[in-house]
């Protein structure tokens, strides 16, 4: 993010891979023409894949083959200009997988003289093709690119803005800056350097993205943090990969701040989450964004107990961004430590680097005093005094232990019991230490320590409560020396107390840790206390659809008029030049055109700025030249992989003359004599105006909603006869049904049904585009999904993630429910609407 950065250069490293031939070609490559030597050293770029030898890097300048655009640079006029983006094509000399027009396996290429292109593939969605005109038509250089597999988590470059210097100079005029005291203040470079880049993602598109910033150190994990760097950077923006190793995290997480649904992937220890935390912590947001792990260090304990595992083990980095992306937001509790210097007569040892205060002032983990940390200090000092022999997780876990058996042969923790005073929630526990002479004590905030041990174990009886990250409880422990070693096969240490929070004193220099960072503490005085809650993603297990026909694809929706059609002939080269693209929408590949006129009928209803449901009908796009209509009485002899393109695109052609709007509309078809809801007013007669409602109306509808969140069914019936809009929405878009489904008021459910009917039943929340039958299902509810399936929720809605109510009660762990829906959704109830014809 400097300022002489450019949104398309190459992000070079150097490479010994073989079978790349250098990207210009034989007949230009400088090193192919030498008679002797015909060798030199290469380069690969990480985002889009192309090797080229170092010195013909300034033909391919010449060239001019530039690399995918990573930001844009903005005009004057409107920084919410050219928000498209395109493909990135590059030609390839060896591809894998398959074309995606003819669905022909590449060529295998043996030969390291064979320089014969055979494949055209886009940088961002990955997409290939053979490199022939069949394949690979003329159209597509130019066409808008859908991002591929990630394009939720990945932030696009038309989102990121680098300001002109024009702008810079209108915004910069005055290098100073009007202090609290109202004097004026020179502003540091910081600042100024801030203005460079800033993000707008557009409102409309941002509810449905879940974009992912990763931040990682390189050197983390030997050498496998430089090359997952190159893995995302080739997968995602590379604008969104951050080298931690460059200045650390303060600067991306300022810039990216107001990205709607974001995530943070850290690679690396426990130490880098705790640092990512941190910074956080200084922001001040209102909604922190969640962090998700992957494990790069050694312990990872963190790690482990989020469910992302021990370490890395060369994992696909689809499968990464996919855990980080679909997995659930939990809290950590954090503690924070207050030390101050105990002022007592020690004698100190000159030879000892001590401290007053410890490296980290927050807990995330635990906090342990006594032989453990000597353990840890010991690694720590040895690695800074020759890193290069501790760059591999197993030497390290080798060193680990033979500094423990060490440590229980010469016993130097053996008398930290009589040095030590521990005070929990006021009660003291001094005595019961000094009575099991421990030679460490640990504070414990989440279940597992020391590499993936639970030294807490399963408690029984009412003494002592099961341990949980998010409860606001730390545990205490003390641990003999055979304890220690005992619950690295299923031991567990004496259980002390469960304390909010704790005051301990010691007298002399005492080795401490704090998530695996150790020192040498001099005596002190230290109060550890409840600091705040952070967001993180617990890594859920993704288990495989029931019915395989179920797998949800990315269909775009685009509408022709009848005249249109008719101009052309039905060519579809002619038509894909003036179609109005509507929307994208998710929806099962093996489902029928019915089923899909039903969806579309609540995505563009009469009402809404769509296309008319009744006067609509389908083209069948499937033979590649020329679009046909398909007979409305015959649309449940079709699927809808036979009706779209090789694309995705679906064609619907509007009988009606008007030219249809995009729109991305978040209510359902609707009579039209009904009044519409959520905001959006029907549209009157001509001349009829806008009547806004009075604030008598306003505080009926408030009191309505309130008494759908508290399940008081007679305070709605009262509002309901005074006037309150059944479908009214609230700032979220939700209606009362959605949070009586998710306050679990069955009373209010059957009230909503009654009164509201089979119209209320689908209507989708504007946030999450989920109807009362997702949220019913996410939570588990089985009592309410059997209520609103038997009034008539679709089950093959899906919401903004591209999810059915039945894929949303997976992640819910009921199998009875999830039993129940796949039955419904295969039975005749939810389709037995659409399957009817007029006779």
């Amino acid at each position: 993010f400097q300022e002489n950065a450019l949104p398309n250069d190459h992000i070079w490293s150097s490479t010994n891979a073989s079978g790349d031939l250098c990207y210009v070609g034989e007949q230009n490559c400088m090193v192919s023409l030498r008679i002797i030597n015909k060798s030199g050293p290469r380069k690969k770029c990480s985002a889009c894949h192309i090797v080229v030898h170092d010195q013909c890097l300034p033909l391919l300048e010449r060239i001019g083959f530039q690399c995918k655009v990573t930001f844009r640079e903005s005009s004057t006029r409107s920084l919410r200009e050219n928000q498209t983006v395109h493909h990135h094509w590059v030609h390839r000399r060896k591809q894998e997988g398959k074309c995606k027009h003819c669905s022909k396996s590449f060529d295998k290429r043996f030969g390291f003289r064979d320089t014969k292109i055979i494949a055209i593939s886009c940088s961002w969605c990955k997409e290939a093709f053979h490199n022939k005109v069949s394949c690979f038509q003329i159209h597509k250089i130019n066409e808008p690119c859908s991002l591929g597999t990630f394009f939720r988590t990945i932030i696009p470059p038309t989102w990121i803005v680098k300001s002109s210097a024009k702008q810079k100079s209108i915004r910069n005029r005055s290098k100073k800056k009007r202090g609290s005291g109202g004097n004026w203040r020179k502003k540091s470079s910081k600042e100024i350097k801030q203005r460079t880049f800033i993000i707008r993602p557009p409102s409309q598109q941002s509810a449905y993205l879940s974009p992912i910033l990763v931040f990682i150190n390189p050197k983390s994990g030997g050498n496998q943090g430089a090359k997952l760097m190159q893995s995302f950077q080739w997968a995602m923006n590379p604008r969104q990969v951050i080298d931690l190793s460059k200045g650390g995290p303060q600067e991306a997480l300022e810039l990216y701040r107001k990205v709607p649904n974001l995530r943070i992937l850290a690679c690396g220890g426990d130490g880098t989450v705790g640092w990512v935390l941190s910074v956080l912590d200084k922001m001040n947001l209102s909604r922190p964004p969640p962090v998700a792990i992957l494990p790069l260090g050694t312990g990872n304990d963190l790690s482990r107990t989020l469910n992302f595992g021990a370490g890395y083990s060369d994992e696909s980095v689809q499968k990464i961004i996919q855990g980080a992306e679909e997995g659930r937001v939990v809290k950590l509790d954090r503690w924070k430590l207050h030390v101050e210097k105990n002022e007592c007569e020690q004698r100190v040892n000159e030879d000892e680097v001590t401290s007053d205060k410890p490296p980290i002032d927050v807990v995330n983990n635990y906090f342990s005093i006594g032989a453990d940390a000597l353990v840890t200090l010991e690694f720590h000092e040895s690695r800074e005094a020759k890193p290069s022999k501790f760059n591999s997780r197993l030497r390290n876990k080798i060193f680990y232990a033979r500094t423990g058996v060490f440590e229980y042969i010469s016993r130097q923790s053996k008398d930290l019991f009589k040095h030590i005073t521990v005070v929990c929630d006021g009660k003291d526990i001094t005595p019961k230490i000094r009575e099991l002479k421990p030679v460490c004590i640990v504070f414990l905030n989440i279940p597992r320590f020391a590499a993936g041990t639970t030294p807490w174990g399963n408690p029984t009886g009412s003494e002592f409560q099961a341990q949980r990250h998010d409860d606001k409880l730390m545990e205490v422990l003390a641990f003999s020396l055979n304890q220690l070693g005992m619950i690295f096969v299923g031991g567990h240490g004496e259980r002390l107390c469960q304390c909010k929070s704790a005051y301990i004193k010691t007298d002399k220099i005492i080795p401490v840790q704090i998530d695996g960072e150790p020192c040498r503490l001099n005596p002190s005085n230290i109060r550890l206390e409840f600091f705040n809650q952070a967001s993180m993603v617990y890594r859920t297990k993704r288990r495989p659809s029931i019915n395989p026909d179920q797998q949800q694809v990315k269909i775009r929706v685009n509408a022709l008029t009848s005249s249109q059609y008719d101009e052309f002939n039905g060519r579809l080269d002619k038509l894909r030049r003036v179609r109005q693209h509507l929307s994208c929408i998710f929806y099962p590949h093996f489902c029928k055109t019915c089923v899909e006129r039903s969806q579309l009928t609540y995505n563009y209803g009469d009402r809404g700025p769509g296309i008319s449901t009744e006067k609509w009908m389908f083209l069948d796009a499937s033979r590649h030249d020329k679009l046909y209509l398909i007979d409305r009485t015959q649309e449940h002899l079709h699927l809808i992989c036979d009706v779209i393109t090789s694309d995705r695109d679906i064609y619907l052609m509007d009988l009606s003359e008007s030219k249809p709007t995009t729109s991305n509309p978040d209510w359902v078809d609707a009579d039209e004599n009904d009044e519409e809801v959520g905001g959006n007013p029907s549209n009157g007669g001509a001349g009829e105006s806008r009547v806004e409602p009075d604030s008598a109306k306003v505080e009926l509808c408030d009191i309505f909603m309130d008494a759908s969140k508290r399940g008081d069914v007679s305070k709605m019936e009262q509002a309901h006869e005074k006037g309150a809009d059944l479908y009214m929405r609230d700032s979220e878009g939700c209606t009362a049904l959605h949070h009586a489904v998710r306050f679990a008021h069955t009373d209010v459910v059957d009230f909503m049904i009654t009164k509201g009917g089979s119209k209320i039943l689908n209507l989708l929340d504007t946030h999450r585009k989920q109807t009362a039958l997702h949220k019913a299902a996410w939570y588990g509810r089985m009592d309410i999904c059997i209520k609103l399936v038997e009034a008539g929720s679709l089950l093959h809605i899906t919401d903004y993630k591209g999810k059915t109510a039945m894929e949303r009660a997976k992640q819910s762990d009921s199998a009875e429910l999830v039993e129940y829906l796949n039955n419904s959704h295969s039975g005749p109830t939810s389709l037995k609407n659409c399957l009817e014809t007029d006779l």
